[in-house]
C-alpha cells in the first residue's frame, strides 16, 4: 500500500510539472510569435499613450527578427516573413546601438523619405503635413497643453502635443531616411527622444512589433498588482482602446 501511495504521489507531481512546462512553452510561443505585453514608462507618446498604459504588441505584423526571440540570440540577420510597416503605425522597436532597450514611437518616415520639422510643422518630402488645432490636453497634474491633429499623406490621423512652441525639436535639419530604415517620432513632440535626436534611423531588423490595443491602464505610477488601488486609480475609459 505504501509503494502504491508513493507511486501515486510521484505520478501527481510529475503530471503537475508536465502541465507547468506545457504552460510555460505555450506562453513562450505566444510571446515570441503572437503577442507581447508592453507597459508605457514615459510620456513621450502622450496623448495617444499615457504612463501606466499596458498594451499588446503584435509580433507577426512585420515578420520576425532576432529581437523577436527571448534574449535576442544572434541566430540570423534581417527579418523572416517580413512585411513593410505602414506610415503612422505605433511601433515598438529596439533602440539602435542600445538593443537591450525597447522604445515605442510613431513611424513617420519610410525609406527614401525626406523628413523635417519647421516651426513645429512636420514636412515629408517637402510637403507640410496638415496640422489643425484640436483643443487642449489636461495632464494628471492639471496642466493644460495645446493639442494638434496631424494627418499623414496616407490618411492616418492622430493627436500631438506642443508643450513649447520654440523647442529644439520644432526646427530640425532635413533627414533623409536610408534604405532599410525608418524615422520615428513621439506624439509628445517636445518631450520625446526620437529619430530627431539620439535614436536616429531605426533599422528594419530592430522592429519588434505593432502596438494594437490597450488592455489595462492605471495612473499615478500605481502597480497593476495593487488591486485595492483599482477603484481610485484605474482608467476604465482607456481599457480596450484600439491603436491600429
Amino acid at each position: 500500500m505504501v509503494d502504491q501511495a508513493e507511486r501515486k504521489e510521484a505520478g501527481g507531481v510529475g503530471e503537475t510539472i508536465k502541465v507547468i512546462v506545457q504552460a510555460l512553452l505555450l506562453a513562450l510561443v505566444i510571446r515570441t510569435f503572437l503577442f507581447q505585453p508592453f507597459s508605457i514608462p514615459s510620456g513621450s507618446m502622450m496623448p495617444t499613450l499615457l504612463v501606466g498604459d499596458y498594451l499588446f504588441v503584435s509580433k507577426w505584423s512585420y515578420g520576425f527578427s532576432k529581437y523577436s526571440l527571448p534574449l535576442s540570440p544572434d541566430l540570423f540577420d534581417g527579418r523572416i516573413l517580413g512585411s513593410e510597416p505602414t506610415r503612422g503605425d505605433v511601433v515598438v522597436f529596439r533602440k539602435p546601438g542600445q538593443e537591450d532597450t525597447d522604445y515605442i514611437k510613431r513611424l513617420i518616415g519610410l525609406p527614401g523619405d525626406r523628413v523635417q520639422v519647421q516651426d513645429g510643422v512636420l514636412f515629408i518630402n517637402g510637403k507640410a503635413v496638415p496640422r489643425e488645432a484640436a483643443g487642449e490636453f489636461t495632464a494628471e497634474d492639471g496642466t493644460k497643453v495645446p493639442q494638434f491633429r496631424e494627418t499623414l499623406p496616407n490618411g492616418v490621423s492622430y493627436i500631438t502635443l506642443d508643450l513649447n512652441p520654440n523647442s529644439t525639436g520644432d526646427n530640425t535639419r532635413e533627414f533623409v531616411v536610408p534604405d532599410g530604415h525608418y524615422f520615428m517620432m513621439g506624439d509628445n513632440r517636445d518631450n520625446s527622444l526620437d529619430s530627431r535626436f539620439d535614436v536616429g534611423y531605426v533599422p528594419a531588423e530592430n522592429l519588434v512589433g505593432k502596438a494594437r490595443v490597450i488592455f489595462f491602464s492605471i495612473e499615478n505610477d500605481t502597480s497593476p498588482l495593487e488591486i485595492w488601488q483599482w477603484p481610485s486609480e484605474m482608467r476604465p475609459s482607456r481599457i480596450l482602446t484600439w491603436l491600429g
